[in-house]
């Protein structure tokens, strides 16, 4: 009997020390969101920024803004205004919105960290505001 209650302990143990060295291992990537790779002077199409009202119609007053909350210097987001399809939402026609650019410049080295931008969209409903995190690894021009 003591030779089973040893090797369930063992076994449990063994178990918990793995499942501590796999939560180590992602400390500085955050799971499930999107991840980009820019050089220096590169820019990239990161997202589409719209809100829609039930039956896929634009409820947009203006052209939304974003605003970095944290993220690497030499990092840079903005916004133009465009015609975007929803199809998340199954939507079929485009819709008016912007397209999210993300650009870097002055990159010395190489770096890998997160990006957070806040999305704030004026509606006729009011004020919207949401925001998404992004893994980021920049690299200098060679």
């Amino acid at each position: 009997m003591r030779n089973w209650s040893d090797a369930v302990l063992k076994a449990l143990l063994l178990g918990g020390i793995a499942a501590l060295a796999s939560a180590v291992a992602q400390a500085q990537t955050i799971t499930g969101t999107p991840s980009v790779a820019l050089k220096n002077g590169e820019s990239f199409e990161l997202a589409d920024a719209y809100w829609i009202s039930s039956n896929c119609k634009s409820m947009l007053v203006s052209t939304p803004e974003v605003e970095v909350l944290d993220g690497p210097p030499g990092i840079t987001v903005a916004v133009r205004e465009a015609m975007v399809t929803p199809r998340f939402w199954n939507c079929a026609k485009p819709i008016k919105g912007g397209k999210v650019t993300i650009t870097a410049k002055e990159i010395e080295e190489p770096s890998y960290t997160t990006l957070t931008i806040r999305f704030k969209l004026k509606t006729k409903e009011g004020e919207r505001q949401y925001s998404q995190v992004y893994n980021i690894s920049l690299f200098p021009s060679q």
